[in-house]
This record gives structure tokens, C-alpha cells and sequence, in this order.
């Protein structure tokens, strides 16, 4: 299947700034989202027209009707995609039609049926592991006294005992520390800004890290160069990307000699933690940013402690021969 001409042969390609790729992208706040919707939308090309270099730019999405978008549905459920991978998919698909109705491209009409896709609904476990408390403190360890060790601490205690999203925590910037009330602004999905708390450790571990870093306005965590320098852009401290953060984990977690981990491992541990505590459902929803509580309630580890505790009741039968 190809999306539809988008007009006659020899029609110059559409401008930027009419394009409701680029308008729609331009209207996300983040990096990070528009990273992702990029990709999405890109994906979504090289599916629907083949080409395998083929982007969202210039394509007539303008021109997908009701018949089109639920076709893409199909293609998408089929590519054996998670739920919540192939709807975030849809999602971006149904915010380039509504900026082309923005920009008067497409009727509302046309617009609302091609828009009315039912969302793909499956119910998986949360991706992810626990992150114990000694592979923590194996990775801390294995933090050196050099500029880049005493960042990779305080980033590792920052996700620890925030549970934070790791372009989250690239996004922070040194205004967002409050070490009076030991609490970071973080700004999540939606632009939507939270407060989370630090532990008396990770404020340690935080100001040793500024202590290095300095006082000037930028990123609170920012790539290093071999020679201990920060990456600065205009006088400031650039911040880091999320797969930077990743990096930084596969690395002291390699050379602390555990297995690999990721900020959402560190988020899923954050939130287990909390339910194990006793903590509410809501307050443990407001400190990670979850829109749902239901989405929060997909990490409580109790009702499984509680099953595999049931099973442990049971006794398997010795061996003993048929008479």
C-alpha cells in the first residue's frame, strides 16, 4: 500500500512551513518527543511507501482518508509491535491529520473519520527489573574520583531515589535543584512539571557533583570530554541526551560486573519500593508523573509476592514407584 499522490506529476514538493510533518513537530516541546514522533512518523513512511531511506517529510498526509488510516492500524498490529508501541504510532499519526486540517488542508469531516481509530488494547507485564540495593552500590562504587565518576554517581542516585525518566533527567537544569528543600523540578511527558524528592545520600552525592561542575546557569548533568571539561554551548552547560544517560549506565554497570541496566529499570524499582512501603497509589503516581493510577499500579510487586507466597503452601509429591 502507498499513501496517495500528493498531486500532479512535476508539483513542486510542500514548504516547511505548510508541511503538517514539520508544523506538527515543531509544536512538541521536548527533544526527546520530537525524537520520538520523528521516528514514528518516519516508520510509518518507509511501511507505507517501501522506500526504505523515506521519511514523513513532504508526504500527503493530508490525503489519508478513513479507508488509509485504518490499513495503517492493520500494518501496524501486524508488525508484532507491543500495544503501547504500535498506539504511540497512532498517535502521532492522528496529530499530523489534525495539524493538516490546521493548516486547511483536509476538512474536519474527513479529519474526524480518519481520526477515528480504536486504540490496540493488550495487557502485558511492565518491561524492566529490579535494580537491588548492592548492584547500586556496586555501580556507586565503581565511580572513580574523576569529573565524569563523581557525574555518573550523583546521575545514578538522582534515578535511584527519584525514579525519574531518564530525558527527564537530561532536561534538568541547575535552577531545578533545590537543596534547601531537597527536591528537583522536573519537567515530564506533556510539559507537565512535578516536583520529586532527593535522599540525604543522593543530596551528597549531588553537591559533590556541583562542586565540580560549578555555578553556572545550564544542564545539571552534561557530557564530559576525556580531559574533564563540560560540553558547553553559548557559555552553558549542554545536557545530556537520553541515550548519553544510557551509556553512562552500561558502562559503570559493566565495570562494576553486574548486568545491564536502564533509567526504567531504576523507574520500575523507584515505584516497587514505594507500594512495598506502603506509600498510596496516588502519591506514588504523582512522584513518577503517571497521567493513570492504573498505569502506576502496573508496577506493585505485592500481589505477586502474594501468589508466588501461595504457591510456595504447595508440596510437590516425593517419587515413589506405581504398585
Amino acid at each position: 500500500m502507498s499513501l496517495p499522490a500528493v498531486s500532479a506529476p512535476g508539483t513542486p514538493p510542500v514548504e516547511p512551513a505548510r508541511d503538517p510533518y514539520h508544523v506538527y513537530l515543531d509544536s512538541l516541546t521536548s527533544p526527546e518527543s520530537r525524537r520520538t514522533m520523528r521516528g514514528c512518523l518516519d516508520r510509518l513512511a518507509r511501511l507505507l511507501t517501501g522506500e526504505e531511506g523515506a521519511t514523513g517529510a513532504g508526504q500527503p498526509w493530508h490525503l489519508l482518508r478513513y479507508e488509509h488510516t485504518v490499513r495503517i492500524r492493520s500494518l501496524l498490529t501486524d508488525q508484532g509491535w507491543s500495544a503501547a508501541y504500535v498506539n504511540k504510532h497512532l498517535v502521532a499519526l492522528r496529530r499530523v491529520l489534525k495539524e493538516a486540517w490546521r493548516l486547511g488542508q483536509t476538512s474536519a469531516e474527513d479529519l474526524a473519520r480518519a481520526s477515528d481509530l480504536a486504540p490496540v488494547r493488550q495487557t502485558r507485564l511492565p518491561t524492566g527489573h529490579h535494580v537491588p540495593p548492592e548492584v547500586v552500590g556496586a555501580a556507586l562504587s565503581a565511580c572513580d574520583d574523576s569529573p565524569a565518576g563523581v557525574r555518573d554517581a550523583a546521575l545514578i542516585a538522582v534515578l535511584y531515589s527519584t525514579g525519574c525518566r531518564r530525558a527527564e533527567v537530561g532536561g534538568l537544569a541547575l535552577t531545578d535543584y533545590d537543596p534547601g528543600a531537597r527536591s528537583l523540578r522536573v519537567r515530564g511527558k506533556r510539559d507537565k512539571e512535578r516536583l520529586v524528592y532527593l535522599t540525604t545520600d543522593a543530596i551528597g552525592l549531588v553537591e559533590r557533583w556541583l562542586a565540580v561542575r560549578g555555578a553556572d546557569p545550564g544542564a545539571l548533568f552534561s557530557p564530559i570530554s576525556k580531559a574533564g571539561r563540560l560540553r558547553v554551548r553559548d557559555g552553558r552547560p549542554v545536557g545530556l541526551t537520553g541515550q548519553g544517560i544510557s551509556d553512562i549506565l552500561t558502562r559503570r554497570f559493566g565495570e562494576a560486573g553486574a548486568s545491564r541496566r536502564t533509567a526504567h529499570d531504576f523507574r520500575r524499582t523507584f515505584i516497587g519500593e514505594l507500594l512495598d512501603a506502603g506509600v498510596d497509589l496516588a502519591t506514588a503516581q504523582a512522584l513518577v508523573g503517571h497521567a493513570s493510577p492504573a498505569t502506576t499500579a502496573r508496577y506493585d510487586r505485592r500481589p505477586e509476592r502474594t501468589r508466588r507466597e501461595a504457591v510456595d503452601r504447595l508440596h510437590l509429591p516425593k517419587p515413589r514407584p506405581l504398585s
